[in-house]
């Protein structure tokens, strides 16, 4: 069905009983978001918007910026969320790839003056969003999510993940990322309200329009910032925890924490409608360390090197198939082909399915660390030392060394008073790591280092550590102060 995603929004709204604030707008009832949302629609409409016509709608997690959603999708045209504070060099890059005349903020619709409407695509056909994401390339690509893709990942996570009516939803997420843009909507399906948070610190949870809050969706580093000082949030009872490894250890501090909640740690890519797959985590029975079962609608498969299966317990690459994955990446034939084999999604990511049937993560084929000719793959690093009782977080790379073509660089976090030496890490490291892969520099930091969603960032670190070790002139194995 054309536009499934906002019809279903649009019957869910009609309904609700819940409310959208920012902390700075007055709130908005789920009629009233539906009704600034058709009224943007209107100035579209008198624009002379096209069908199916992209539209960059500027976001900073305002209210408002749901309701442009909705109104773009009112009017028959394709979001493409763009953040308020985005470089002069994000915009280039957005533009040159989507060619949009149409740009909406703060509920006003701004059209370019004198300039025609793009040429229809294919591409867009009943397209819902286009999420620009750079992966590991570093160049911005353009992911088209059709309507009945996210609307079918929608009700796919709706019995899982229990927001319910009447309950309250924190999103410090940005809604220029997919984990941002699901939660909120399912949230709003599920009758409950939404509290946008527009920049996150652990401070503004203090803040009075989330007090109340029962759900919280974040990255892991965000739970891991949280962690210093006073416990916030104490009606929380669900947690949705996306974009990075959660880890054992994390699960189980935070689970802790907050023992009436549990944990629903979702894995999945944005090209592939995100949240493949859900692991549960309670106080009763952490996880971490495995990414679940496939959600509804998804299929997968673990392949070796060469294309053929692997046996069980054996890592390969985690492949997906799915029916709310992406259209294809926006004028990128060549790119989207090169990224499925046989109809399903090349992840990148290496994976283990146990003997019960649970999918873990051993590491990512791109970020492979080549240390004297042994190939190394940074997230069992990070698994490892995430195991140290001392070891709140994690982080590894690799860094360039002309003698043995990469050297481990790892980066912890200690636990809030924790007292252990960069020897005794390493030490209690080579009795569970084979020695070519424990950490050649070992450095303290009060926080891993994130990248622009505010996950952890691999490419981060690896150009801190390169600075430091330019300026430590070969300094070796090194826990900062």
């Amino acid at each position: 069905m054309a536009r499934a995603l906002f019809r279903l929004l649009e019957t869910r709204l009609a309904s609700g009983a819940g409310v959208v604030e920012d902390g700075n707008a007055a709130p908005l009832r789920a009629t009233e978001l539906l009704e600034a949302g058709s009224e943007i629609a209107a100035a579209l409409r008198r624009g002379g918007l096209g069908e199916n016509e992209p539209v960059f709608v500027v976001v900073g997690n305002r209210s408002l910026d749901l309701a442009a959603f909705l109104g773009v999708w009112m009017a028959g045209g394709v979001v493409a969320p763009v953040h308020v504070s985005a470089s002069e060099s994000t915009w280039a890059a957005v533009r040159a790839s989507l060619g949009a005349r149409v740009v909406v903020e703060g509920g006003e619709a701004l059209f370019a003056q004198d300039a025609p409407a793009p040429s229809a695509r294919r591409e867009l056909e009943d397209a819902a969003v286009v999420v620009f994401t750079s992966g590991t390339t570093g160049a911005p690509k353009g992911v088209v999510i059709r309507h009945r893709g996210f609307a079918g990942k929608l009700a796919a996570l709706e019995p899982i993940i229990p927001f319910g009516p009447g309950g309250v939803v924190a999103i410090p997420l940005q809604l220029t990322f997919i984990f941002g843009q699901w939660t909120a909507f399912l949230a709003l399906c599920a009758g409950a309200s939404v509290s946008l948070v527009r920049k996150f610190s652990p401070q503004v949870f203090d803040a009075l329009y989330l007090r109340n809050a029962t759900a919280l969706c974040v990255v892991p580093s965000m739970l891991r910032a949280m962690e210093q000082g006073p416990r916030p949030l104490d009606r929380l009872r669900t947690i949705v925890s996306g974009g990075e490894p959660l880890g054992a250890v994390l699960a189980e501090t935070t689970v802790a924490r907050w023992p009436c909640a549990a944990i629903f740690d979702c894995y999945g890519l944005t090209e592939t409608g995100a949240a493949d797959f859900c692991a549960i985590s309670t106080e009763s029975e952490p996880r971490g360390a495995w990414i679940g079962r496939p959600t509804g609608g998804v299929l997968y498969r673990i392949r070796a090197e060469d294309g053929g299966s692997v046996p069980a317990g054996r890592s390969g690459e985690l492949q997906i198939r799915t029916e709310h994955g992406m259209a294809a990446y926006l004028g990128e034939p060549d790119l989207t082909a090169a990224a499925f084999a046989d109809g399903w999604f090349r992840t990148g990511d290496l994976a283990v399915e146990e003997p019960d049937g649970e999918v873990r993560l051993v590491g990512r084929i791109k970020e492979v660390i080549s240390r004297a000719g042994n190939k190394i793959y940074p997230a069992e690093i990070e698994t490892a030392l995430l195991l140290h009782p001392q070891v709140a977080a994690a982080l590894c790379t690799g860094v360039p060394d002309e003698a043995i073509g990469e050297r481990i660089h790892a980066t912890v976090v200690l636990a809030a008073g924790a007292r252990v030496t960069a020897p005794e890490i390493l030490d209690w490291l080579v009795t569970r790591l084979e020695r070519y892969k424990v950490p050649d520099f070992l450095v303290r930091r009060n926080a891993v280092p994130l990248g622009s969603t505010g996950k952890a960032s691999r490419a981060a670190l690896r150009d801190i550590a390169m600075q430091e070790m330019a300026e430590a002139q070969g300094a070796s194995q090194v826990l900062a102060p």
